[in-house]
């Protein structure tokens, strides 16, 4: 692991735990500690988690294969597993460009360990506080050409976000700054279920970063002004679900792709 005296490793990071509930190897003890937490109090988190980077497959393979997008801001991208967003993206077409945003400086060195892209294309990563629109635009304008389409990830980043007014200035601020034609895919946990309320309540009494689950109207408020791509904005396995194949039932989670017109 990195000795990078910015690490504290005795709170957990919600990158790391989300390593963890992934099966992955990149996190401490205090990560360990705070995800078996998680699933003590909410034995579905590690699903709920599992199914969110599924829907990252299928929106980013709706943006290639079906609204033509050959570029990608991925806000909050975490510590990279299997399938990152540049892989899925360039297996369809090599010559997309990805840029990466995390404020975690464990994530840095691994990212430019395993993000390394197709020839024909770019990766970037961005070692930034996603809520620095100004300098993450930037940076990230050095990879991606900001006067055509993007695909903005916000993939369970918009919890780190407290307060419902901050969210809301986070997301329109970064879609203000697309081109038309741009789309936003939004994941995140939603408050319905009060054993996940609890679990997350005591998660953020430990954490470095407390997450901030919001209500299913309050996430789709978050698209307002753009198209949403049908079935608009639903629980995270209902959102085109791979044909033939019966979708595991809702979860506490909502996710959302829609266009900027």
């Amino acid at each position: 692991m990195d000795a990078d005296p910015r690490i504290d490793h005795t709170k957990p990071h919600s990158a790391r735990v989300w390593n963890y509930l992934l099966g992955g190897s990149d996190n401490f003890p205090a990560d360990r500690e705070a995800g078996d937490g998680l699933l003590r109090m909410f034995p579905d988190f590690a699903q709920v988690a599992g199914l969110q980077r599924e829907f990252l497959r299928r929106a980013v393979t709706y943006l290639v294969a079906e609204a033509g997008i050959r570029q990608f801001l991925d806000l909050g991208s975490g510590l990279p597993t299997a399938d990152n967003t540049h892989e899925v993206a360039q297996r369809l077409a090599p010559e997309c460009r990805v840029v990466y945003v995390d404020n975690d400086p464990l994530v840095l060195p691994h990212a430019r360990a395993l993000l390394s892209g197709t020839p024909e294309g770019a990766t970037d990563y961005i070692e930034a506080d996603v809520r620095d629109v100004d300098a993450v635009l930037g940076q990230a304008a050095a990879t991606l050409d900001l006067s055509r389409p993007v695909g903005l990830m916000m993939l369970s980043i918009i919890g780190q976000v407290p307060g419902t007014g901050p969210a809301t200035d986070l997301v329109r601020r970064y879609v203000a700054a697309l081109a038309p034609g741009s789309h936003l895919a939004l994941s995140d946990g939603v408050n319905v279920n009060p054993a996940l309320v609890e679990a997350v309540s005591a998660y953020n009494a430990r954490a470095a970063f407390p997450y901030t689950l919001r209500t299913p109207g309050q996430l789709a408020g978050l698209f307002d002004g753009l198209d949403l791509v049908p079935p608009g904005v639903v629980s995270t396995p209902l959102w085109r679900p791979p044909p033939g194949q019966d979708p595991p039932p809702a979860v506490n989670a909502v996710c959302g792709l829609a266009r900027k017109p």
